[in-house]
């Protein structure tokens, strides 16, 4: 479809991505493929010099991988995407491509423990340091400046407490030290928020979450706004070997296609959820953006076309009623992971974020009985039911 771009985001989700075929296949086909023939000795040269287009091996490229790629970057709004094995592949790539030696990073202090992992534990090994802040304050952010930034790093919301970052603030502090700024997109989707608009300069996704939406797959990708930077990416990619295969990729093209569907029916659901959460006496505090008691609402309403279906909860009593709900809950399937069709629940402290120290949980203010939800696509009043009766145990 010609100028696909043009179109409205439903339009996109079906069509984008989509490569013809001989045959007239209405989706792109799996290659599943390790490798591609040459038509002559010269032919396999001029692809090797880079001096016609074409395919090599899977791990440098792959048409169903492409097709999957364009579809996400025209999703998201930028110029070339980069399918990886993994979110965490994708977040590795990202600091690969883009910093050395002697860089230092500001990164979210509420985010996915695996990245917080990462950086505090791996890439000092390689001489990069980062210093975790409190993103949503810019104030904060602006002290944590050192003459070596090279790089802002937000997630927002953020996991899993769903703090907002405000966008532009962070990208007009980026800009105003040469440094580059990278957005986790993951918990939003181009459906509800697009950092490009907001002057981000790459965006990633753990695709495994609201891209892929259907819990099985595991993927990750790199959105660039500048496609010049593209050769780079992929080459960095390809060396690190984090690269994600055809049928993986099928199956996130495939999710793609009923992106909005879902994340607006997840949405709805949500809402509710959030708003009876809010009103029961055995939770503390609920964290919703869709909330004005939010801290920040503004930030959202100004960001987010809606407040997604990631719910963030105090339960009063702290983790020993926290393994209480969650051992008598039915529906919602206990378990990490979000953004799928299924309904989730999970206790931070002692799962997705056990490997970051208690001090360092407590900074990024993940509490002993914080709990997270992930509002599927169930009927709503079942799911209101299953919290009712479990609660009614703490």
């Amino acid at each position: 479809m010609k100028n696909i771009r043009n179109y409205g985001i439903e339009t996109q989700c079906v069509h984008a991505g989509l490569k013809e075929t001989t045959e007239g296949a209405v989706v792109t086909p799996i290659y599943q493929t390790s490798t591609f023939k040459f038509k002559d000795a010269d032919h396999g040269a001029r692809l090797f010099k880079g001096e016609e287009d074409g395919y090599i091996y899977t791990r440098m490229r792959n048409p169903t991988v492409e097709a999957m790629e364009d579809a996400v970057a025209i999703l998201e709004g930028g110029a070339k995407a980069l399918g990886c094995a993994t979110g965490m592949a994708a977040v590795h790539t990202l600091f690969m491509a883009t910093l050395k030696a002697g860089d230092h990073i500001i990164c979210s202090e509420s985010c996915y423990g695996a990245t917080a992992t990462l950086l505090a534990n791996v890439m000092p090994n390689f001489g990069i340091t980062t210093t975790f802040v409190d993103t949503s304050d810019i104030n904060s952010v602006k002290k944590a400046i050192q003459p070596n930034t090279k790089m802002i790093y937000a997630e927002t919301p953020g996991n899993p407490t769903l703090i907002i970052s405000d966008l532009q603030e962070l990208s007009n502090v980026a800009k105003s030290i040469g440094a580059k700024f990278a957005v986790d997109n993951t918990f939003m989707s181009p459906v509800l928020q697009r950092p490009f608009e907001y002057g981000a300069d790459y965006i990633i996704h753990s695709m495994t979450k609201y891209l892929n939406g259907h819990a099985d797959v595991v993927a990750g990708i790199i959105i660039l706004k500048d496609e010049v930077e593209y050769p780079h990416f992929r080459k960095i990619l390809n060396h690190l070997g984090g690269t994600i295969d055809p049928f993986n990729s099928f199956l996130v093209h495939r999710g793609l296609k009923t992106l909005k569907l879902r994340v607006l029916q997840q949405q709805e659901n949500a809402k509710k959820v959030a708003e009876y959460l809010n009103n029961h006496p055995k939770i503390e505090w609920v964290r919703y953006p869709g909330l004005p008691s939010h801290p920040q609402y503004d930030i959202a309403q100004k960001q987010m076309k809606g407040p997604g279906s990631m719910i963030a909860f105090e339960l009063k009593g702290g983790i020993e009623a926290g393994k209480i709900l969650m051992n008598n809950i039915e529906i919602f399937g206990l378990a990490v992971s979000l953004g799928g069709v299924e309904s989730l629940i999970q206790h931070p402290a002692s799962m997705t974020h056990a490997g970051m120290s208690q001090e360092a949980r407590l900074q990024a203010k993940i509490t002993d009985g914080l709990v997270r939800i992930s509002v599927g696509i169930e009927n709503v009043n079942d799911l209101i039911n299953a919290l009712d009766k479990a609660l009614s145990l703490v």
